[in-house]
């Protein structure tokens, strides 16, 4: 066997977000499921094409998703919720499952590892009818070979599906995993009927996080029962995101055909290779997850390195992970942004593989050698451009990166509540209001210069002045002024920020039909001029109620954005941090005392082995508090953090040092605050009781259960309430309904006295 390349998965929102517009037509009743297929199978189609195009050798199906691959998954061995067992249809199953309907919530989702991208989290129970289904499976493969492509199958391992689920009814998940590996032998039973030889790729990422002895116990069992279901099935194991080298002795003893490791995030997997065997190998030396170009050199040595202990006829060159994570193409974006030269998308990473493929087969072609010869140079270029290096910013790190917040929170706390005098459980919301397709379309006018600034700034603040007005009529406490001037919570800073770029097309997708478009950070950070001052004062100006600010913090900024590979993610915080800080010293002096600095993504950030978290923590907490650093006592600071698991982290949101922090718990109850009750964080808190996820308007009933419940946990005067995210993505009808209620919900409780 020659070197071949292999794409371990492609994206499939398409180049023009195609799947994300398909599915808002379908959700809101434009178009039937039956023409939501008909176009997703034309995208798949085209996705296809354009590897086999590039002369990729291994090519997936069944990366393909409507929401979810680890939903597909849930699907495929019918580990379907009691609560969705009653639907016929497939599409309302699915859809129910991942959306919730008018009787039943969703299901929780997560995020999937420390990517932004987020996975529906499987629920198991005793009553879970387990069942193999490969109706997807068996069509996107048909599909693929009526085009030629002998595709590969891509399935999530049932290790990694049973260490990501929750258990209803039990402790562990693993309780069930007889039952789930009794099913998977039933799926790859029958996918080995789809033809007379498949090459099936199972993902097992679960076994990159410092693998616990009852995962790794699993390995053997696991895959020398599954390689053992059919001749006719070659099996790849695929991990990605860090090394695995745990798992890799374990599972060369298996009858498997391969192994995949990611040698960009986990380096140490070279020290793996000894153990191998007579593996296949899969080598992830191309970037999935960064939209750098390769520096060709530096990966053939990497190349050379692994070369040394697996045979030339077992290496097959792979992406890291699956492309998902980065944009489509290159092909979109204009010709004189200032560093297209730099960046590689998903097109383009499929080139660089083969590319490198060429150079390993001595393709001496003058194509070859000059886009060898073309590398070289851009990377040298790159090293001193002027684009990049910002004196001022690196010596005002220097001087004031370590900067502190003065006060303690006992001391804080005191002075706010005497300069608030909120009410009981104050009610507010995370910050955003609804998108609408209007003001979408003020903003792309404004950008286009098709209305005049006067327009633009008129029809935003009649928005700001109707979303106060609004929630001074359902008597909200703490008021944000709807963030109607803002695309995305980074990209807005970004575009304001120096040392960011923005393409024109960069999207990815987040879950469903959420698609983002990352900053990408080139260069040294340093602010301008104000970001957000002139909005919020103007908000402020129209009520005598307390208006936030909203920041968002540099933990998440650098974690959802393409971040440069040429500086240290501590450095890149710090300065983004003092630019914001500079943010928050503006505010408070045009008059604005609470100021929340959103950390979305901080958990997401952090590492999947136990030996990096602390340094990752070290310079996350100083990055917050160097954005905070100029707030005065009496001043207010909140933070909100999306879909988290805090028990591991509770001493360091508490480092962190924030007033009020609120957190996502709608979909996952008392759980996630229970870590806050026993480690006696004496902080504020605002537990989600409104899933802004799903279309499902609460009542005031269940608002009022929701927040009884979290008082089992919280006391009173540590509680705020409040939904569990901001409210951009849904539409006005559901918003008022929802935080009428949860107000109406609030003061049943005040006046009861409970």
């Amino acid at each position: 066997m020659s070197t071949q390349t292999y794409l371990t998965g492609f994206s499939r929102i398409g180049e023009h977000r195609e799947l994300k517009k398909a599915l808002e037509q379908y959700w809101s009743g434009k178009i039937s499921f039956p023409e939501l297929e008909e176009l997703s199978k034309k995208l798949r189609a085209k996705h296809w094409t354009e590897q086999s195009g590039q002369k990729i050798d291994y090519i997936s199906s069944n990366d393909f998703s409507y929401y979810d691959t680890m939903l597909d998954t849930s699907i495929m061995i019918n580990a379907i919720p009691e609560r969705f067992r009653d639907l016929s249809q497939y599409e309302d199953i699915y859809f129910s499952m991942a959306r919730g309907n008018a009787s039943s919530t969703a299901m929780e989702m997560t995020k999937w590892f420390n990517t932004n991208y987020h996975y529906i989290v499987p629920e198991l129970d005793k009553r879970t009818p387990f069942q193999a289904n490969i109706n997807k499976i068996r069509t996107e493969y048909r599909e693929a070979k009526e085009l030629g492509i002998q595709s590969k199958i891509n399935l999530i391992g049932p290790i990694t599906y049973t260490g990501l689920s929750k258990s209803l009814d039990t402790s562990d998940p693993f309780d069930y995993y007889e039952s789930i590996l009794e099913t998977y032998v039933k799926v790859i039973q029958e996918i080995s009927e789809l033809d007379d030889s498949i090459i099936l790729q199972i993902d097992e990422p679960i076994l990159v996080k410092d693998p616990a002895p009852k995962l790794l116990d699993l390995i053997i069992q696991t895959y020398n029962t599954l390689a053992s279901v059919s001749t006719k099935i070659k099996i790849i194991v695929m991990t990605y995101f860090e090394q695995a080298s745990e798992a890799v002795p374990l599972l060369s003893q298996t009858p498997i055909w391969g192994i995949g490791l990611d040698f960009i995030h986990g380096k140490d997997n070279l020290q793996s290779l000894s153990s191998i065997g007579d593996k296949v190998l899969v080598a992830g030396i191309i970037d999935g997850r960064n939209i750098w170009i390769s520096h060709y050199d530096e990966a053939l040595k990497l190349i050379e390195s692994i070369r040394e202990q697996v045979p030339h006829n077992k290496l097959l060159l792979s992406t890291s992970c699956s492309l998902l994570h980065v944009p489509y193409s290159l092909r979109n974006e204009p010709q004189e942004a200032p560093i297209k030269q730099w960046l590689a998308f998903g097109v383009e990473k499929l080139k660089e593989l083969v590319l490198l493929k060429a150079i390993l087969e001595n393709d001496n072609t003058s194509e070859t050698k000059a886009a060898l010869e073309e590398n070289r140079n851009i990377h040298k270029n790159k090293l001193v451009s002027s684009l990049i290096h910002n004196d001022k910013v690196q010596q005002r790190v220097s001087k004031e990166g370590n900067r502190d917040r003065e006060g303690n929170f006992h001391e804080r706390i005191q002075l706010q509540r005497q300069q608030f005098n909120l009410p009981s459980l104050p009610t507010t919301t995370i910050g955003s209001f609804p998108q609408t397709k209007e003001l979408r379309k003020i903003r792309r006018d404004y950008k286009k210069k098709l209305i005049t600034k006067e327009v633009y700034e008129s029809s935003l603040k009649q928005y700001i002045k109707e979303c106060v007005e609004f929630q001074e009529e359902i008597d909200l406490d703490v008021l944000v002024h709807g963030e109607p001037e803002r695309n995305d919570m980074v990209e807005y800073f970004g575009e304001l920020l120096e040392g960011f770029h923005f393409t024109s097309n960069g999207w990815v997708q987040s879950y469903g039909s959420r698609c983002v478009k990352p900053p990408i950070i080139y260069g040294d950070i340093s602010r301008p001029k104000a970001m957000t001052v002139e909005w919020i004062s103007y908000a402020q100006s129209l009520t005598k109620r307390i208006m936030k600010g909203m920041l968002t913090g540099p933990v998440t900024i650098i974690n959802w954005s393409f971040v440069r590979n040429d500086l240290s993610r501590e450095l890149i915080s710090q300065q983004i941090a003092l630019a914001l800080s500079d943010e928050v010293r503006d505010l408070q002096e045009a008059g604005i005392k609470i100021i929340q600095v959103d950390e979305a993504a901080f958990k997401e950030g952090y590492p999947l082995r136990k030996k990096n978290i602390k340094s990752y923590e070290d310079w996350a907490v100083k990055g917050f508090k160097l954005t905070v650093s100029t707030a005065h006592k009496e001043t207010q600071i909140h933070t909100h953090m999306c879909y988290s698991a805090f028990n591991d982290i509770i001493e360091t949101i508490e480092a962190m040092d924030a007033d009020v922090i609120t957190i996502e718990t709608a979909r996952s109850g008392n759980r996630l605050l229970k870590v806050f009750r026993d480690s006696q964080y004496k902080k504020e808190i605002g537990p989600g009781v409104y899933d802004i996820h799903s279309p499902r308007v609460p009542s005031v009933q269940e608002f009022e259960d929701q927040i009884r419940e979290r008082l089992k946990v919280l006391p009173v005067d540590q509680m705020w309430v409040n939904p569990d995210c901001g409210l951009k993505t849904r539409a006005w009808e559901e918003v008022r309904s929802a935080l009428t209620n949860m107000v109406r919900a609030t003061k049943r409780i005040r006046s009861s006295g409970d």
